[in-house]
């Protein structure tokens, strides 16, 4: 192959894209529901994940983990470990005591006290010769503790707490429109600390090679993870290389490098071998991070019409010690509904637990249904209509800012949502019923912030006319591989047969990563741009502008001459370089996508069982890239959304913090009996302020407003209101009596 001719293309994004380059290609892949490139991998068990591929001589790691909540670890029984079958290694504090057989006679070097701030944190690792030597030697470690555990911070308080300034907000007074309004609001609800619990564990395997560290590990966001791992270990970023090829599921619960791949690095290196380290269900529910809980107090008043005059939304949620992240609960509710006087209030307690991080939609996941719950509590005291209420409070412009929306559609998904899903039959609360059971609608708003993010691709063109796409964008199961590939075929010209998608590798361009619902938008612009650059090449090789220029089925066409690309190439490999940034686009406007979402259940007055009979959504989200892929993001979000209302709840011992439910026997997400058939419509809709591609998130929205359309309709069902999710049968049960 030749050396490649390369042409870049930069684009900030300081003003909105008028012309809509789709719309002047002519190859029609883009857009249409085609299959994930790399399925018949998956279904066939042949895609190799993190821990699918072991290089020769790979040795084996187990964490040791405390068995506090808060305290310190003194000391290892390290000899003991030392001398099980198998063992390599012992590992703590970034310091290995060897095996003997490995020259180092036994000695300890000294070691100082870990300071322990949660029950199951990895103060150790054992290294052995096989996975089951190194899981029965670290099972048998007995750490010496110094045990604090009793002055322990373990629940949520509400009195001791740090308010950031940074994250509050008010305008007008909102207590004065609360006493003054003519129906008001003012309760308090709680949600529960959630898990990820994605299909495939936490995996990495780690090796050196003269100097520079690879790693397999399945993580989301590989120029950030190279990064974090490469300050972890304190070298140069340049000597570390992550692939992750295919991730089994993130839900940002592989946003960040976590002990594994730290742990696998120190040991390998140490060891002068491969060493994998796979953690257990248990382990990753323990040792990885949670969604946090959350407290919060929903403030609304509205005049005799219904109109908000008043929105209060206060969250009170918690974070490890010395920890920046605090889950953004109210994220969406300076925008959603109008109302001139406000109050935004975040406040964060510090607890030993282990540390919240990222969970899918971070923030509108558990803000936005609760915020929904309270619209139900207002529409049914000023006795309108739930949508009705919604459709009278939705803002001409970001009321907290002033900033205009770039497009603000949840108007056209309430009102058509409503008509597919026959909201007009909606009975009165309490009033229908079959048997046993209770039946009841409900419904609510979903709004989800749209962020552009930085990213980078390149697509190699070759001589015989083929393309391959490089960058270093992951597939977690959302349909990377399907999209980049039809973005690429459809921008030059190709039939998707003839584009090959290479991803999750950290030497290729640096993309934005998997996480926030901006990988599809961020990576895919990118991938745009270097087509485009690419199509520059071409158009002056055809000898016209590129706007003259048509490129279908592997051919440019351009007035009366038609010419195949190996012909227009002439031998030349030509490399298309494209990069994407926020730019003014991202500050001038508000940026959201939108949807409304219903639900029909029926409750038994027996069992308190809450039995999910319909499920639907109509969704604004900018251009759709593949019908399909959205489809399946938007199915996969809202059975998150039904885990949220009725089942998923991490619990915690109080005494230690640890972990009770720490395997999916106990943390009981949906399964397949639990889910309807899930009906979703997505409204033609293109953002010019988003991206060249006038595309938006779709994976995160799915998931805001499930869980309050589903608790609105039990609460629609049975007469009762329930303010603490899940809705579990015990709860239902007390509340019919």
């Amino acid at each position: 192959m030749s050396e490649p001719i390369t042409f870049k293309r930069h684009l900030r994004m300081n003003t909105p894209e008028k012309a809509d380059f789709f719309d002047q290609t002519a190859q029609g892949v883009l857009s249409q529901p085609l299959d994930r490139p790399e399925g018949k991998l998956k279904v066939t068990g042949t895609a190799s994940y993190a821990d699918d591929v072991h290089p020769p001589e790979t040795a084996y790691g187990w964490f040791v983990r405390a068995p506090i909540a808060k305290g310190w670890v003194t000391g290892l029984n390290t000899a003991e470990l030392r001398a099980m079958p198998g063992v390599l290694a012992v590992i703590r504090d970034d310091r290995m005591i060897m095996h003997p057989a490995q020259g180092q006679q036994g000695k300890s070097p000294p070691q100082g006290p870990s300071e322990v701030f949660y029950a199951g944190q990895p103060v150790a690792l054992v290294v052995a010769e096989t996975f089951e030597q190194a899981r029965d030697a670290a099972q048998a470690a007995r750490p010496e503790l110094i045990d604090r555990s009793d002055k322990a911070a373990l629940k949520l308080p509400l009195d001791d707490y740090e308010t950031p300034k940074s994250k509050q907000a008010a305008q007008g007074d909102l207590d004065k429109a609360m006493t003054e309004a003519a129906f008001a609001v003012d309760q308090v609800y709680e949600t529960p600390s959630m898990s990820h619990s994605a299909m495939e564990p936490h995996a990495a395997v780690a090796w050196w090679d003269d100097g520079k560290l690879t790693v397999r590990g399945s993580y989301q966001m590989l120029k950030t993870n190279v990064a974090e791992l490469a300050d972890a270990l304190g070298i140069s970023a340049r000597k570390v290389r992550i692939l992750a090829p295919y991730v089994g599921g993130g839900f940002g619960g592989k946003l960040g490098i976590s002990h594994e791949a730290v742990g696998a690095a120190i040991a390998a290196q140490r060891l002068g071998r491969p060493v994998a380290i796979a953690l257990h269900r248990r382990n990753v529910y323990e040792a990885t991070h949670r969604r946090s809980e959350s407290r919060q107090r929903i403030r609304l008043a509205a005049g005799a019409d219904g109109r908000l005059a008043g929105i209060g939304h206060e969250a009170w949620v918690s974070s490890m010690f010395g920890d920046s992240f605090s889950e953004p609960v109210t994220q969406a509710s300076p925008f959603t509904y109008a109302g001139e006087n406000r109050v935004i209030g975040h406040h964060v307690a510090r607890l030993n637990l282990t540390a919240p991080g990222s969970m899918r939609a971070p923030g509108e996941a558990i803000g936005v249904p609760i915020v929904e719950l309270a619209m139900d509590e207002l529409a049914q005291a000023a006795g309108l209509d739930p949508v009705e209420l919604r459709l009278r409070n939705i803002p001409d412009e970001d009321p907290s800012t002033g900033k205009p929306f770039s497009s603000n559609r949840l108007e056209d998904c309430l009102r058509q949502g409503a008509e597919r899903f026959g909201w007009a039959d909606r009975p009165e609360p309490g009033a229908r019923r079959e048997g046993e059971w209770l039946i009841g609608m409900g419904m609510a708003s979903a709004v989800r912030v749209n962020t552009l993010e930085p990213s980078e691709a390149a697509i190699i063109l070759l001589p015989d006319g083929t393309a391959r796409v490089e960058t270093d964008m992951t597939d977690i199961g959302t349909g990377s591989y399907a999209i980049l590939t039809q973005i690429a075929a459809e921008a030059l010209g190709l039939p998707v047969e003839r584009v090959t998608t290479v991803l999750g590798d950290s030497d290729l361009p640096p993309s934005s990563g998997s996480g926030g619902s901006f990988g599809a938008a961020s990576s895919g612009s990118s991938v745009l741009l270097a087509a485009q650059a690419l199509r520059a090449q071409l158009a002056e090789r055809m000898g016209c502008d590129a706007d003259e220029m048509t490129l279908k089925d592997g051919q440019a066409i351009a007035g009366n001459r038609t010419r195949a690309l190996p012909d227009l190439l002439a031998g030349d490999t030509l490399r298309g370089e494209g990069a994407i940034d926020p730019g003014a686009t991202s500050q001038t406007v508000r940026q959201a996508t939108w949807g409304a979402q219903f639900a029909e259940v029926a409750v038994s007055t027996v069992t308190g069982e809450v039995q999910l009979r319909r499920l639907a959504a109509t969704f604004a989200c900018g251009r759709i890239l593949n019908p399909k892929t959205a489809r399946s993001q938007c199915i996969g979000g809202m059975i998150f959304g039904i885990g949220s209302a009725l089942t998923e709840h991490v619990a915690h011992d109080p005494r230690d913090g640890h972990f009770v439910n720490r395997d999916l026997a106990e943390y009981h997400v949906p399964a397949n009996l639990d889910v309807p058939k899930i009906d979703i419509a997505f409204l033609p809709d293109r953002d010019a302020h988003a991206n060249p591609m006038q595309a938006k998130g779709i994976g995160e929205l799915a998931c805001c407003g499930t869980a309050g359309a589903i608790v609105n309709a039990i609460a629609n069902a049975t007469g009762k209101r329930f303010r603490e999710f899940p809705v579990t049968l015990d709860k239902v049960l007390a509340a019919l009596g």
